[in-house]
């Protein structure tokens, strides 16, 4: 009798992993929790929230899945891969003491510096005028983030005094990123190039996934407001195999020994923004799951059996996986409405994506969409993730943007220079 799995979370990346789930050979019985209309036709779909944790819990307790998959952050910052192991259901995910972090940028940062790993130079702050006194000390440009979750939008980059007093402003006095603003964080810029590392945690092991690139920004050569993420790619062509040795033997190798010294019981993904500078990589900040949109691109490239993979990872049994990766190159292009990562107009007719998807190289991840009298219609910022594969980056972005043209919305918003760091180099 096949294994029943619980997916948590209803955007592009659960849609990515259900699909990846779906091929594996232990033909898994798959429910996800709350799904959408892309996820539908291959898993049945529970109508909850993914952080409404008290309902979860319940259908949990009364279907008994094998496994339940977190995707999002905060159900797992909210603790409910402790509450799912109090009553005895596998999970996968870090508790809510691993949660912190990418719950809180202030525990990671503390622990960066404890444990050797190299990040920049900075300081937390409860006190809006001591941060700004902290700012004076430091060059131009600076960073400043929101201590808690903010979706992935809760950090600025200020290039002056007066863009640092208006971020410290509206994070710590107006609040606009709610309680994740009651502490701060302000260090130093990093110079380099950005990339995602993500690797498989069973508590003692890791296994570092191939590097991905995100492009955070809602504009073109990376301008404008930060968003969820605009795009991937993956590998990297700029992040050689020396670049991924320093990454594991100076981050990941580091940060696994901190754990099992603090007695932190990391099982799940854990996803560091690394910025490669001329010192070497440095990390940004953690992340405590799976990327969005790197997750499209990566389980495009997973050529092993990533059920087989995550049970592993709560049996802390990861050693003994041999991890397949494809050699062809994927690139997932973000499909948004207009106005995000601000006001958005929702209910919009969506069309093209079986047109899209005709080309066997291409899948389209649905994020924010859902049915509204049978037709299929926009229902958040970042509406669809094309994906598509290739021989070579180019001809993966290709595709990609290829099948994007076919699909249409009013106001269909994205970024036209997924890879440019890559392709101009």
């Amino acid at each position: 009798m096949s294994e029943t799995v619980l997916v948590i979370g209803g955007g592009a990346r659960e849609h990515a992993l259900v699909w990846k789930l779906s091929q594996s050979p232990r033909k898994p019985k798959i429910i996800c929790a709350p799904g959408n209309p892309g996820i539908a036709p291959i898993a049945e779909c529970a109508n909850i929230g993914a952080e409404d944790l008290p309902s979860l819990l319940a259908f949990a307790k009364s279907m008994r899945p094998d496994l339940t998959i977190v995707g999002p952050d905060n159900p797992l910052a909210k603790g409910i891969v402790d509450m799912f192991q109090h009553v005895g259901l596998k999970i996968f995910g870090p508790n809510q003491k691993a949660a912190q972090f990418e719950a809180s940028k202030c525990f990671a940062k503390d622990f960066c510096l404890r444990h050797d790993i190299p990040t920049a130079r900075c300081a937390t702050f409860t006190n809006a005028d001591e941060a700004l006194g902290f700012s004076a000390s430091l060059p131009y440009p600076q960073v400043i983030k929101a201590d808690g979750l903010a979706l992935g939008k809760g950090v600025i980059i200020a290039q002056n005094a007066a863009e640092v007093r208006t971020a410290v402003d509206d994070m710590m006095i107006k609040r606009i990123f709610g309680g994740a603003g009651e502490k701060i964080l302000i260090e130093e810029f990093m110079e380099g190039l950005e990339v995602s590392a993500h690797a498989f945690l069973d508590g003692k092991n890791y296994r570092m996934m191939p590097l991905a690139q995100d492009h955070k920004r809602i504009g073109e050569n990376n301008t404008g407001p930060n968003t969820g993420g605009m795009g991937t790619y993956s590998p990297v062509p700029f992040a050689d195999a020396s670049a991924e040795k320093l990454i594991a033997e100076r981050i990941f190798d580091r940060f696994m020994a901190g754990c099992v010294a603090e007695e932190i019981d990391f099982k799940g993904v854990l996803f560091p923004g690394i910025m490669l500078t001329d010192r070497g990589p440095y990390v940004i900040e953690f992340n405590a799951r799976f990327g969005d949109p790197e997750t499209q691109s990566l389980m495009r490239r997973l050529d092993s059996d990533l059920l087989e993979i995550i049970l592993a990872c709560t049996q802390g049994s990861l050693s003994s996986q041999s991890i397949q990766w494809k050699d062809e190159c994927a690139a997932t292009i973000v499909l948004a409405s207009e106005g995000y990562p601000g006001v958005y107009k929702k209910g919009l007719p969506i069309t093209g994506i079986a047109e899209a998807e005709k080309n066997a190289a291409v899948k389209v991840f649905h994020a924010g969409t859902k049915l509204k009298e049978g037709v299929l219609v926009n229902s958040g910022g970042r509406v669809l993730s094309v994906s598509a594969t290739g021989p070579s980056l180019p001809q993966a972005l290709q595709t990609a943007y290829a099948a994007a043209e076919k699909i249409s919305f009013e106001g269909k918003c994205l970024r036209r220079d997924i890879g440019f760091q890559s392709l101009s180099r």
